[in-house]
């Protein structure tokens, strides 16, 4: 494990709004949108061994607050702690002025590829 932590942007677009997406009514930034966000940036984290991957396998999220359209927002994840292929991850998105909007712990485990999709 080379890094402990990664931070990433991104501004968030009208395909990832509650509106567009059904979550909600509204022209915001979705819960379902944000979640991806913070799996996507905890992933980063993680070193695959050939021919492995990671799925996510639990997120606890508390979404703070809403999120216009077209605002930067950043993500950062952290390794809490690792056992075996299963990885922990506290995660906190922030806005463009720094108010925290999101909230999350999850987890991911490494699979292999092969063995994991001829198990469906």
């Amino acid at each position: 494990m080379s890094n402990h932590s990664i931070t990433q942007s991104m501004i968030v677009q009208p395909n990832q709004s509650a509106e567009f997406l059904g979550s909600g009514l509204l022209p915001v930034l979705a819960t379902p949108a944000l979640i991806a966000f913070m799996e996507t940036t905890a992933m980063q984290l993680i070193e695959f061994p050939e021919g492995s991957s990671s799925v996510g396998t639990y997120i606890s999220m508390k979404h703070l607050k809403a999120t216009p359209i077209h605002t930067k927002i950043e993500c950062t994840a952290i390794i809490t702690n690792i056992e075996g292929r299963k990885y922990t991850f506290t995660i906190q998105a922030i806005d463009s002025v720094g108010d925290i909007i999101g909230e999350a712990t999850h987890e991911r485990v490494v699979v292999n590829v092969e063995r994991f999709m001829q198990k469906l």
